[in-house]
């Protein structure tokens, strides 16, 4: 890619973020809550439930105008990438890295995508269950936390509970429903030495479930 193209996506994707940040803000009035942790430039992934495409645009509204720019949302390419319109969306608007859930060679290994974003210093947005889920419960956790935090463990993994977004952005729909949502960020999280696999995921959606300001009750 040629300096000017490439200086041409940055400045479309700046555009793009600003622009959906501005959007979320004016339909949601999105409040974020730091509960445990602090808004701050140092490198995370920022881990969240997924009830919706506009759920890591609503938490990127959470951060600063600097964090945002080096900050990338974790998305299956067997959705994002199934025209040249959507894969152009993801990636060249959004900023997105998109992976494949049902990979066959080595090169399209999601934890080696997501790491090769990670050395160039930059942050991720995933959501652990793997698919969008229309309940206040979480899914079972994917593998993917736990290997990207063995694999760097200097980078802080943050909880983040995202209130309301499936009805401001039902499946299916494409216009937003005004609605006040807010971004609960809770305390870093980590692998314990010795802590196996199913334990820490097991950990940390309960970390991510306790931020949640309404939860699920009992019959």
């Amino acid at each position: 890619m040629s300096t000017l193209a490439h200086r041409s996506f940055g400045l479309l994707q700046t555009v793009t973020s600003v622009s959906l940040s501005a959007l979320a803000w004016a339909v949601t009035g999105v409040r974020p809550i730091w509960s445990g942790s602090q808004p701050s430039d140092r490198q995370r992934i920022y881990f969240a439930n997924h009830t919706s495409h506009g759920d890591f645009i609503l938490l990127s509204a959470c951060l600063s105008e600097k964090e945002r720019a080096v900050t990338h949302a974790v998305a299956a390419a067997d959705y994002w990438g199934k025209s040249r319109l959507r894969r152009f969306i993801a990636e060249d608007m959004l900023s997105s890295v998109l992976i494949k859930r049902q990979w066959t060679s080595p090169e399209e290994n999601p934890i080696s995508i997501m790491l090769s974003v990670l050395d160039r210093g930059h942050s991720l947005i995933i959501f652990p269950e793997g698919t969008r889920n229309m309940t206040d419960e979480l899914l079972p956790f994917r593998s993917g936390l736990y290997n990207l935090s063995m694999a760097r463990p200097d980078v802080e993994l943050i909880p983040c509970w995202i209130e309301n977004m499936s009805r401001v952005l039902p499946k299916g729909e494409f216009l937003p429903v005004p609605l006040l949502c807010r971004v609960v960020f809770g305390p870093p999280v980590s692998v314990a030495p010795g802590e196996e696999r199913r334990a820490f995921l097991e950990r940390a959606r309960a970390a991510l479930l306790a931020l949640n300001p309404r939860p699920a009750r009992d019959d």
